[in-house]
């Protein structure tokens, strides 16, 4: 009797559309199923692996571990797939009888095309199968025009507006994660006029196969029913999915750079501020990390997607952990020690001034 071959579902989309969230919402609405999940990351930081640890993903109500969060934490999965990878899928296929479910949440900067193509190893094809591809996009920036049909036109929109960032391959990519889509999360859609909505949803149509179904969600909410348990067995159909990369023999990101920066911060507001500053005179596309605030007993979680920020308070801090701030760049041509300097000087000039 052939044993039941373990789904996994990939969780794919651009810089800061949601994936986390979605990802949060989908394990803490697990409904008794079992899922293993591997988180991966690109910069120094384990950002995302930290917020799923921050809320209780893989500890029971006493805190004791009752599953694994598995992180990569040296670059795309795409990238990494014949090292990390496969050791960490042999594991998982050793506990098979322990998971009903895998989540693969993939870095904003990867290619899905090729992790799913390694689900056509033997080894992987045997134990496991691709239940779909769920992209998330940013309603929002889409409607925005950071994405569009007409490539050079927003080459020249970029180009003449310093928030926004001016590489091609950015929207190559943001294409490529829709052409290999079995599911689109349109998220972020509250506050949307119905007449923009619709114009997004042209856009994403414009690049997605055709009958791959759109859904809107706000903050990732979304029944797992529409989630989970889709059965494309999308390792079979992948190679028919043409993507901008697939005459690349072998891809890499160096048009991103990833800087870990550390910094002494006294006021919350005047760290945001400091940084939306500081976007509009780099090549920034993504911030994340956690901030210590003189006083607070909790972990401040600061995150951004080009001049659009959000923080919150997540966990009070361990009592074995130091409380620093790190905050982890992405973006192109970044030079750690002048954006640390930078940042620590705006920080210190408010100071000054309050």
């Amino acid at each position: 009797m052939q044993t039941r071959k373990i789904p996994a579902t990939i969780v794919t989309g651009f810089l800061g559309a949601g994936k986390t969230t979605l990802l949060r919402h989908l394990l803490t609405h697990a409904q008794g199923r079992r899922i293993a999940v591997i988180v991966n990351e690109f910069g120094e930081l384990g950002i995302d692996g930290e917020l799923l640890r921050g809320c209780g993903i893989g500890c029971d109500e006493n805190g004791e571990e009752n599953g694994q969060l598995f992180e990569l934490a040296n670059g795309c999965l795409c990238c990494t797939v014949q090292e990390e990878f496969a050791p960490v899928m042999e594991q998982l296929a050793a506990w098979r009888d322990q998971i009903d479910h895998l989540v693969i949440e993939t870095s904003g900067l990867a290619l899905p095309k090729p992790l799913v193509q390694a689900f056509q190893w033997p080894a992987l094809r045997n134990t496991f199968t691709v239940d779909a591809v769920i992209t998330v996009v940013d309603a929002p920036a889409v409607a925005a025009g950071t994405f569009a049909d007409d490539p050079v036109a927003v080459d020249a929109q970029r180009r003449a507006d310093d928030n926004l960032d001016h590489e091609s391959p950015l929207a190559e990519l943001f294409e490529d994660q829709l052409a290999t889509a079995d599911l689109v999360v349109v998220n972020k859609t509250d506050g949307m006029d119905a007449a923009t909505l619709t114009e997004v949803e042209t856009l994403i149509r414009k690049e997605t196969p055709a009958g791959v179904k759109l859904v809107h969600a706000q903050h990732g909410r979304l029944d797992l029913g529409v989630l989970l348990g889709l059965e494309r067995a999308v390792e079979d159909a992948i190679d028919q999915r043409k993507t901008h990369h697939d005459e690349e023999e072998d891809h890499d990101h160096d048009a991103f750079d990833s800087v870990s920066i550390t910094l002494n911060v006294a006021d919350r507001q005047c760290l945001l501020d400091a940084l939306a500053a500081l976007v509009q005179q780099h090549e920034i596309y993504r911030v994340k990390g956690f901030v210590a605030l003189p006083g607070a007993a909790m972990r401040l979680v600061v995150q951004g997607v080009g001049q659009r920020f959000d923080s919150h308070f997540d966990r009070a801090w361990r009592g074995d952990e130091a409380r620093s701030t790190r905050l982890v760049l992405i973006g192109d041509h970044l030079d750690a020690a002048a954006l640390q300097n930078a940042l620590q000087a705006a920080l210190l000039a408010d100071t000054a001034t309050a």
